[in-house]
């Protein structure tokens, strides 16, 4: 294995991570807009970890459906944190890989010197996506347009032009699952993110909004035979059914970023270092899968394989898509989405990766194991990975 042991004071490492609750469509944090959630988690995040606002030179926020949600989403969380007004804010849209690549963006502007403290993660509110109308002048709109800007720029393939479920269905018959193994994954990741939550292992990532201290779109009674009684939702034949696609949601993750010479110097223990990043494009039809070609170029920069790696996060847009990259790239169960996933969890799109790194940070953490990866399909076709160490 070629990846270094060593650390350096120059590593790029991880001192805070945490997420608010994840709301369901329409619930608890449905009031709040993607910028208030945002502000709520960093001044929560800066104050527990005992960081001054003013330490941080930049904040990079995910965000997937801006429309709406006024000029620039990371600079208003930015002002009204009370962070510094000479710091600089940036939003990014890569779909449900936003999250994760607003921490690839942080780390590279601190590798660049341009910054010495980051925050940095992702936001969204689904349930505040507006409606949109096609414009007929400076200030008249063609009602008659109105289309959901939910489902146009989050959660319909723009190549296609049908929902991304319809990609998840084409990746089941692809590889040949059944409904009853779809449905059986599902039931484990909402197992799993109930036994998690009964036993208290999300309370140190999670930081209650709203008097939600409990991610609201468990089921911990999901049953197979329950599963198996709905309905699919593109046609009869089809795989793909509420109970085994992730349900929308709202909320933000949040991390801070430095090197570990400035992590000394402030007095902030780090958790996690990044190790390595990668990112690969595949055929958008078929989405799902580019987290496996996504992981692989990750692994072969450094030299590993996949039992180097202690655990995997990887996002559940749908059952099908997660159980078909721990099939094909061989990764036991026992090491894959260990507290739960998005089909329980919820999938606040632009927040995602943010989310499933700060939950692989502190799984790591608390089993004492050293390695991670968290990766996600995104819209459109293309994968994201990250390596991680604990420390």
């Amino acid at each position: 294995m070629l990846l270094k042991a060593i650390h350096s004071s120059t590593d790029i490492v991880i001192t805070a991570a945490k997420r608010t609750t994840i709301g369901k469509f329409g619930g608890s944090l449905s009031t709040y807009t993607s910028a208030q959630l945002a502000t709520v988690l960093c001044q929560d995040l800066t104050q527990s970890c005992g960081l001054d606002p003013d330490a941080v030179d930049q904040l990079i926020l995910g965000n997937a459906i801006s429309a709406g949600e006024g000029q620039n989403v990371a600079r208003q969380a930015q002002l009204n944190a009370g962070f510094k007004c000479s710091g600089t804010a940036m939003t990014v849209n890569q779909v449900c890989g936003s999250g994760l690549k607003a921490i690839r963006l942080a780390q590279s502007a601190i590798l660049m010197g341009d910054a010495d403290v980051v925050v940095a993660g992702g936001v969204e509110s689904m349930s505040n996506a507006p409606a949109l109308a096609k414009r007929t002048g400076k200030q008249s709109f063609d009602v008659n347009t109105l289309s959901d800007s939910l489902f146009r720029d989050g959660l319909n393939d723009a190549f296609y032009d049908y929902p991304v479920g319809r990609t998840a269905e084409n990746l089941a018959q692809r590889f040949g699952l059944t409904r009853q193994e779809i449905d059986e994954y599902a039931v484990i990741s909402q197992k799993r993110a109930a036994q998690a939550t009964q036993a208290g292992w999300f309370v140190k990532e999670i930081a209650p909004i709203a008097g939600l201290e409990r991610d609201e779109s468990i089921r911990p009674n999901t049953s197979k035979e329950a599963l198996a009684r709905l309905e699919p939702v593109y046609g009869p034949s089809g795989m793909v059914t509420a109970g085994n696609a992730s349900p929308i949601s709202d909320g933000a993750s949040i991390l801070v970023l430095t090197t570990a010479a400035k992590a000394k110097e402030l007095k902030m223990k780090p958790l996690a270092r990044i190790c390595g990043y990668a990112e690969a494009g595949y055929k958008p039809e078929l989405m799902g899968y580019a987290p496996v070609p996504a992981i692989k170029k990750l692994l072969q920069n450094h030299e590993q394989n996949i039992d180097d790696i202690d655990l995997f996060e990887v996002n559940e847009a749908f059952a099908c898509q997660a159980l078909v990259v721990r099939q094909e790239l061989g990764i036991s169960p026992d090491r894959y989405n260990i507290s739960g996933g998005a089909i329980a969890l919820g999938h606040p799109l632009g927040a995602s990766g943010a989310r499933i790194l700060t939950t692989l940070i502190h799984n790591l953490r608390r089993l004492g194991l050293r390695r991670g990866v968290a990766s996600l399909c995104v819209g459109g076709g293309q994968g994201i990975a990250m390596e991680i160490e604990s420390m």
